[in-house]
């Protein structure tokens, strides 16, 4: 049997990805099992920030190890086409309150122009209360990628 690999892409090939897209899914070193869960991000300044609710199992796990790894996708529904980047690094929680804020309202604008208002539950706000309820005076953590040990970007042939 022949085996065959997928394509490499070329740097500019994964940064393209990574700005097109919005969602990602992070894998956190789980008890017994990775922990996956889907999230929105934002690019800015070459930094990959994502918004956490300060409840729940991700939290728990984040406190325990900081290692993570980030993985973003874009494919056609037939699969005729088909890339990803696989993003390894550490997620720190941003702290300096205007980077927070700049954060926060640009991830609030990315989510009332591209995404429904039902993904405001997975923020932990209710559909009704909109994206414009995703302000910096509420107490949201937004954690940012860094250390980034291993980027890898893969493609349809």
């Amino acid at each position: 049997m022949t085996i065959v690999k997928l394509p490499k892409m070329e740097k500019h090939e994964i940064n393209q990805l990574i700005r097109e897209q919005m969602l990602c899914r992070i894998a956190f070193k789980g008890d017994e099992y990775p922990y996956m869960a889907p999230f929105q991000y934002v690019l800015m300044n070459e930094s990959i920030y994502f918004h956490f609710t300060d409840y729940g199992k991700k939290m728990r796990l984040l406190e325990r190890d900081k290692r993570v790894c980030v993985e973003i996708e874009k494919y056609r529904q037939d699969l005729s086409e088909y890339s990803f980047v696989v993003l390894r690094g550490t997620l720190e929680v941003v702290t300096d309150p205007h980077e927070r804020a700049t954060i926060i309202r640009r991830m609030a604008e990315e989510g009332k122009q591209k995404l429904s208002p039902n993904f405001l539950a997975a923020h932990g706000f209710k559909k009704e209360e909109g994206w414009s309820s995703f302000t910096p005076e509420k107490p949201l953590v937004i954690v940012k990628l860094e250390n980034v040990t291993q980027e890898i970007g893969l493609k349809s042939p």
